[in-house]
């Protein structure tokens, strides 16, 4: 895919900040074509309108003014939802050019993540991508260059570092960054994610061996829905609501929930610029095309922290942090005396940007990411290289690769079919 030119619209906003900051009500055309007026919508275009895409047309401060689908069955439910007249694209790289979006929104399989916000920072848009924010530690690689060297704002959507009660913690993670920063807890931290501490691993999405061949529906491009992916015969239970279950496309329960749950406890471990040591796995051997189960994958970081994923519910009783002089266990319950007056002593945790439209409109990085939320992607993607070898990995944090192991290094650059590439 070859580099467009940057939107003049990001320059105009970068060097008019001061200036843009006394209008009140401007119109559009009075800024000229592509420049954004400080009292206009953001404009958004949304690539996948299945479910999710579909579920996120009404952000507010943005109007969606263009979709993008390979089947048609979900343009027309999106144009239904929309109340109709809404420019459709059946490639996604003719939204990306649309002179009329501002936003591009990412709500496909994740095998398509990384492409498509590449293509997006280089013509100028900014993005939002939804979890995981993408399939491969190679990809969010070229994401992370390709924004740093575009200057576009990017969200990656999960919010729970800044909002919302954060599962059976049932408190906001703000909340739980503030405790583990007090240091009553001690250091290092143990951090168990179970469902005896809140977080279902949804073990539902697992593929299936021996798919049926199946006819193509007239209606969906096959084809350009697997784009970079390998060729396999179609089958409606690797497309659609069911593909997480395939390596292909995602990595099952982990890949579906794992920025969700992983992400936050990165945050309020102070990890957002680094990456485990070591990933061990306990699990039956994985299918090559279907993701299955696992039991436990544990990540250990250099100074000691530890990350357990429980995906059997075996760790019963634990609790969702233990630290060396104290517990917080599901609900925010501690084993330390009068937690909660000893807290309200504390300085809150840094501000975050957490409203998309004003970082976009300023500038500003928002609170998650390309670059802290590459680092809870790779999280996500360390644990399922383990579980595809089946077998325990050692990481290099600072180059970003597994230490003497070929087979693990192929899982972070795998090859895409042709014609696509980066």
């Amino acid at each position: 895919m070859k580099e467009t030119n940057n939107s003049s619209r990001r320059d105009f906003i970068k060097k008019s900040l001061i200036g843009a900051a006394a209008f009140t009500i401007v119109p559009r055309f009075v800024l000229g074509k592509g420049y954004l007026a400080p009292s206009d919508h953001l404009t958004k275009g949304v690539i996948g309108v299945g479910s999710m895409g579909r579920g996120h047309f009404n952000y507010a401060g943005t109007k969606t003014v263009a979709i993008c689908d390979v089947d048609t069955r979900h343009l027309a439910l999106a144009q239904k939802a929309l109340g109709g007249g809404v420019k459709e694209h059946h490639d996604f790289r003719d939204l990306i050019n649309n002179s009329e979006v501002d936003i591009v929104h990412i709500a496909t399989p994740p095998h398509w993540h990384g492409l498509m916000a590449v293509e997006a920072a280089r013509s100028g848009k900014d993005i939002w991508c939804e979890k995981p924010m993408t399939r491969t530690i190679g990809e969010g690689k070229k994401v992370k260059e390709a924004v740093a060297q575009h200057g576009n704002i990017f969200r990656l959507n999960t919010w729970f570092r800044f909002d919302a009660n954060f599962y059976g913690m049932n408190v906001p993670v703000k909340k739980i960054k503030k405790l583990v920063d007090t240091g009553m807890l001690g250091w290092p931290l143990k951090v168990t994610i179970s469902k005896h501490t809140g977080f279902d691993w949804k073990f539902y999405w697992v593929g299936k061996e021996n798919l049926p061949v199946q006819q193509v529906p007239k209606e969906f491009d096959y084809e350009m829905w697997l784009g970079p992916a390998p060729y396999k015969p179609y089958s409606e239970h690797r497309t659609h609501l069911t593909f997480r279950g395939y390596w292909d496309y995602d990595g099952g329960g982990l890949g579906d929930m794992g920025q969700h749950y992983l992400d936050p406890v990165q945050y309020f471990l102070g990890k957002d610029h680094e990456s485990p040591v070591s990933i061990e796995v306990d699990a039956p051997q994985q299918h090559s095309d279907a993701v299955g189960t696992w039991r436990k994958i544990t990540y250990t970081y250099a100074d000691g922290c530890q990350i357990i994923l429980d995906g059997e519910g075996t760790e019963v009783g634990k609790a969702y942090i233990e630290g060396p002089n104290g517990k917080l266990f599901r609900g925010f319950v501690s084993d330390i005396p009068d937690l909660e007056r000893k807290l309200a002593q504390f300085p809150e945790p840094a501000p975050q940007v957490t409203d998309f439209v004003e970082a976009c409109r300023t500038r500003q990085k928002f609170a998650l990411n390309e670059q802290n939320g590459y680092y809870s992607c790779t999280l996500v993607n360390l644990g399922l290289a383990a579980l595809r070898l089946n077998r325990n990995l050692k990481f290099d944090s600072d180059k970003q690769e597994f230490v003497n192991d070929d087979a693990a290094n192929r899982l972070i650059n795998q090859p895409m079919r042709g014609p696509w590439s980066f």
